[in-house]
């Protein structure tokens, strides 16, 4: 009888636009091996995917051999699990829809799953991290996008094509500001990281009041959050007016969906209570009232980086296994 190499490990990738991070992962979570490089240095997603698989395999061969990797799996901001492509992504550098699975599967010859960014956090929520043993939440990715995802008893709701959770795209503000997507007044315009620096643009020209901000060249959440830990008034007021129309965002969020928890991911919600206590102040005021009190809004404990990773393994194991090297 011949015995098959058992397939004890999977490739786990988070694409960012930044940075794209991927890591080999054993069955029972554990990162083997873990390396990152620019996403930003490819404008052709053909050769991102061929110097993305290269490194999965150099990797692989250097941490216990390339035939012990069962799967791949990947996260992506626009990622659509259905059809394992990015689809006309805002922050990326690929336009249209790229079949970023199939370039992956063709050049690595082992099954690929693709899932948006928020899915596959959700995954390492549910896994890993605070949504262990849920079965009703929502997981929100905070960052230069805000996407989320629905977990509803026990499973991802994905919607009829894919794209449910685009939560980011919902309309805030009629004829607000003008969104990546093309769209006006999205909720990502107003609590995203260019809508947070355009607010603190708009309270430093309403205003003379004295302000930390006024001396930084490269303004960003990060550097507006260390203003606030200074005791600066009119950063605290950014991350208040951010936090107001987040609150009621959430709100009309959750009284649809009537989730457990919501969980902040990405690097916005480092800004902690400086964003979270507005946030959750104007949620309970405008929240349906059988939910007020209810519903938990959880900063994830998880570190990033590992988070989506994790998740991304998560979603390379549920793909059943494949190989054009069998």
């Amino acid at each position: 009888m011949k015995q098959d190499t058992i397939k004890n490990r999977v490739v786990g990738v988070d694409i960012s636009v930044d940075c794209t991070t991927y890591a080999i992962v054993d069955v029972r979570g554990n990162i083997i091996a873990q390396d990152s490089f620019c996403t930003g240095d490819y404008y052709n997603a053909s050769e991102y995917a061929s110097v993305l698989s290269e490194r999965i395999i150099t990797m692989a061969e250097a941490n216990g051999g390339y035939e012990a990797i069962r799967s791949v799996g990947m996260s992506s901001p626009s990622g659509n699990y259905l059809t394992g492509s990015i689809e006309n992504p805002p922050n990326l550098h690929w336009p249209g829809v790229t079949p970023m699975a199939a370039l992956m599967r063709d050049r690595l010859g082992i099954a690929v799953a693709l899932a948006n960014d928020a899915h596959v956090s959700a995954l390492g929520e549910h896994a890993f991290g605070c949504a262990h043993g849920m079965e009703n939440f929502v997981v929100l990715t905070l960052g230069t996008g805000i996407g989320s995802c629905i977990f509803s008893r026990g499973n991802v709701h994905l919607g009829t094509d894919g794209f449910a959770g685009e939560f980011g795209h919902t309309c805030l503000v009629h004829d607000g500001r003008t969104c990546g997507c093309g769209l006006k007044g999205c909720v990502e315009a107003y609590c995203g990281h260019k809508g947070i620096i355009i607010t603190a643009e708009e309270l430093m020209a309403e205003s003379q009041e004295p302000s930390l901000m006024r001396n930084i060249d490269d303004l960003s959440p990060r550097t507006i959050c260390e203003c606030c830990e200074q005791g600066d008034k009119l950063a605290i007021e950014v991350f208040r007016r951010t936090g107001h129309m987040f609150g009621i965002a959430l709100a009309n969020y959750a009284s649809i969906v009537d989730p457990e928890a919501i969980i902040f991911t990405g690097g916005i919600a480092k800004a902690g209570h400086w964003l979270l206590d507005p946030t959750n102040e104007t949620f309970e005021a405008n929240v349906f009232h059988n939910l007020r009190g209810r519903v938990k809004l959880i900063r994830s404990a998880l570190n990033g980086h590992d988070r989506d990773v994790l998740g991304a393994s998560a979603l390379a194991w549920g793909i059943k296994e494949y190989s054009l090297f069998k």
